[in-house]
C-alpha cells in the first residue's frame, strides 16, 4: 500500500460508480475525506462529496475517482484506503487506516 496517498478499494470504486450511474453523485464531484475531533476513540472520519478545491488540499487520483483531503487530516490519513462493505457486519464506506493505534467497536473513530 502506498503510504504517500489515500486510495480507494475496488469495492468502494464499484459503489461510487453505481451511485454516479444512478444520478446520486454528480460527475464533477469528488470525495472529500477528513478527520474531526470526537467519537469514543478521540478522532472521527468524515466523508462528503464536494466540487470545490480549497487552498492546501491534497488531491489523489484513483482512476476515475478523485479523493481530496486537507493537509491536517492527511497527516492522520496517509496510507489509508477507503473501502465499502455491504456484508452482515455493516453497510457503507469505511476507512482502513494503518496509522490508527486504536479503533472503536463501530469503526467510526480512532486514535493515533
Amino acid at each position: 500500500m502506498d503510504t504517500s496517498m489515500i486510495s480507494v478499494s475496488d469495492q468502494a470504486k464499484k459503489k461510487i460508480e453505481e451511485l454516479r450511474s444512478e444520478g446520486k453523485i454528480e460527475e464533477n464531484y469528488f470525495i472529500r475525506v477528513s478527520v474531526v475531533g470526537g467519537g469514543c476513540s478521540g478522532l472521527s472520519y468524515k466523508m462528503d462529496f464536494d466540487n470545490e478545491i480549497k487552498e492546501g488540499d491534497q488531491e489523489f487520483d484513483n482512476g476515475d475517482i478523485k479523493i481530496v483531503c486537507d493537509m491536517k487530516s492527511f497527516l492522520y490519513l496517509c496510507g489509508t484506503e477507503l473501502d465499502f462493505s455491504d456484508g452482515l457486519n455493516g453497510r457503507g464506506f469505511n476507512f482502513i487506516n494503518p496509522n490508527a493505534t486504536r479503533t472503536c467497536g463501530c469503526g467510526e473513530s480512532f486514535a493515533v
